[in-house]
């Protein structure tokens, strides 16, 4: 035997034995990728795929390993058919609903780029057999949505969490698309520095909400549009700001996370509206009946143009009653609009 044969049958040899050692959590792999709720395995099987992975194993020391990752909470179900036992694993993290759901999620969540929402994917079809991951692939579809093109926004969300953990303000640059379609960097490319406080999602975006010290108030910022934040070494400010704001409460006020002047407003709305007035405020905003057909909504909001406009989206069921100052401001919208699309 050549000098080459004996070392490389050394190498099969360590390797063999090195994998031995690992046999149980290959056992534990093979059930888990291989079976399912619908889908089992045979012990021969499962010898031959410990085999294809240089792991010899007996059928009364398997016996002894299936028990034990049952014990470890990998619940195993054994079934006799005839003179052969089928295995399979019947419990785990997430059913195959709830990774569908999300699956579907990471795709249509526009902050998430599309090579970004495909990489967390095929991590989320891990958590499944192979049976049940081939059926999010066809659940799924990311290409030609409209997503983010801002490939740090995972590391940007990292680091706005660890600021708020470590109770730090963060720097950052903040960009807008211009015609050409470039992103252009916002006040010259100067850094913003903000007390981040938490994080918010609004109509498919994902957005900062922070302290602006300079500004002496809470501001928001995309997060897909972010570049290179930087955790400072200053403390966080705002506190005070931000003990009586309550986040949920915070993004329902807010339209499209446009800034507005804060206010008590007055809706009178046609019945079958009640719904999307509930989708927006949420089950505790106050609903009171004006008349047969009609009921009155009063909810705090930040009144900016984006909320007059998605009011004005509503049509005949939806108007502004309150306060006058929003109602005269609404009419010189509708005087702008006509001029705007007159003949």
């Amino acid at each position: 035997m050549t000098d080459d044969k004996q070392i490389q049958e050394k190498v099969q040899r360590r390797g063999a034995r090195s994998n031995q050692k690992l046999k149980i959590l290959y056992l534990a792999k093979i059930l888990l990728e291989n079976t399912d709720a619908e889908h089992d395995i045979t012990l021969q099987e499962i010898i031959d795929k410990l085999s294809a992975n240089n792991v010899t194993a007996e059928r009364k020391s398997l016996y002894d390993d299936i028990a034990q990752l049952d014990d470890f909470g990998i619940r195993i179900r054994k079934t006799q058919y005839g003179k052969t036992f089928h295995y399979q694993v019947v419990n785990r993290d997430f059913e195959i609903a709830e990774l569908k759901l999300l699956a579907d999620s990471v795709a249509s969540a526009k902050f998430i780029t599309e090579k970004k929402s495909n990489e967390l994917i095929k991590k989320i079809e891990r958590l499944a057999s192979r049976h049940d991951a081939s059926k999010l692939q066809r659940q799924v579809y990311v290409a030609g949505r409209v997503k983010a093109m801002n490939n740090d926004i995972m590391e940007n969300v990292d680091a706005i969490h660890n600021a708020i953990s470590l109770n730090l303000k963060i720097s950052f640059q903040y960009f807008q698309w211009n015609v050409k379609k470039q992103p252009e960097l916002r006040k010259g490319g100067a850094r913003y520095l903000i007390s981040p406080w938490g994080l918010s999602w609004d109509d498919e975006n994902y957005y900062l909400v922070g302290y602006d010290s300079d500004a002496d108030m809470i501001k928001h910022y995309r997060v897909d549009k972010m570049l290179n934040i930087k955790v400072e070494k200053t403390k966080r400010e705002g506190r005070y700001k931000f003990k009586a704001v309550d986040m949920a409460a915070y993004a329902k006020k807010m339209f499209n996370m446009f800034d507005g002047e804060e206010m008590d407003v007055e809706i009178l709305c046609a019945n079958n509206l009640a719904g999307v007035m509930i989708d927006r405020f949420g089950k505790d905003v106050r609903m009171y009946k004006a008349d047969e057909e009609h009921f009155k909504v009063k909810a705090k909001v930040a009144a900016s143009s984006h909320f007059i406009h998605w009011i004005m989206a509503l049509g005949a069921g939806a108007q502004i009653i309150g306060p006058e100052s929003l109602v005269e401001e609404i009419r010189t919208e509708i005087k702008r609009l006509a001029e705007q699309y007159g003949s």
